[in-house]
């Protein structure tokens, strides 16, 4: 379907997940009374709305305000329940600069850094009923010369080189269930020469068990290999038989008009 979202994380795909970007709730903070009021429990504070992940300052956003705000906040429900033998993550491409966030009106995570994502394990705080709330509170300071900011200008007009703010969430936010124990890091380090491909993975917890690796182009399974897991890490190299074919391996390699 052409409406489908690509997957925010090419690298680590997982078939079920939930886009959560689109309409959210949304307030300014300037006077940053939000989190003793209690804004994370009181949907009357959020009387505007947003168009997540453009930062508040742009026109897609809907809100288009450049001027100077420290503190944003964000609000919106989802439908989830908990899954015997499941966990459900609440993953964040990235919130500009330190960001708090509740679920339920519980504190399930807290970041710093408007570059990096970041995940929150939201299982135990599941209301049964299904209907789910997320408040997010973020802190961007524009004055603050601690802070990395790119090009961000702390003046309230860009000037030379800078640019305006971003503020908030500026990256996808999306829900994936996962099994009790699951891949949280996976990287692939091809080597031409010994038609291998070297593959290393992190697991959310130590495991002793086996690991199916299939590795594959298209519909052309290249190899299956199994490696037994003791701890909570592996790395393993991966042969690939038909790299090794110096009249058919060509089209295994990426190039600029064959990006495999």
């Amino acid at each position: 379907m052409t409406d489908t979202p690509l997957h925010p994380r090419p690298r680590l795909t997982r078939e079920r997940w939930t886009d959560l970007c689109g309409t959210w709730q949304f307030a300014h903070d300037d006077a940053d009374i939000g989190r003793d009021a209690r804004w994370f429990s009181d949907p009357a504070s959020f009387t505007r709305q947003i168009q997540v992940p453009f930062p508040p300052e742009s026109e897609l956003s809907g809100i288009n305000d450049k001027s100077f705000h420290p503190v944003v906040w964000y609000r919106r429900s989802f439908a989830a329940t908990a899954v015997e033998g499941e966990r459900l993550l609440l993953h964040f491409g990235a919130v500009d600069y330190r960001a708090e966030v509740w679920v339920n009106g519980a504190l399930v995570a807290t970041h710093e850094g408007g570059h990096t994502p970041f995940v929150a394990d939201i299982t135990g705080e599941l209301d049964p009923g299904g209907e789910q709330f997320v408040v997010v509170r973020a802190e961007d300071k524009p004055k603050d010369g601690t802070m990395p900011r790119g090009k961000q200008d702390w003046e309230l007009t860009p000037h030379v080189i800078w640019y305006d703010r971003t503020t908030g969430i500026w990256q996808p936010v999306w829900l994936e269930p996962v099994p009790a124990t699951y891949l949280t890091t996976l990287h692939f380090a091809p080597d031409l020469p010994s038609a291998t491909v070297t593959v290393e993975a992190r697991l959310n917890r130590s495991h002793r068990g086996w690991l199916a690796l299939s590795l594959g182009k298209g519909e052309e399974v290249l190899a299956v290999q199994q490696v037994f897991v003791d701890g909570d890490s592996i790395s393993t190299s991966v042969t690939i038989p038909r790299a090794r074919d110096g009249q058919r391996r060509g089209d295994l390699y990426w190039t600029p008009s064959a990006p495999t």
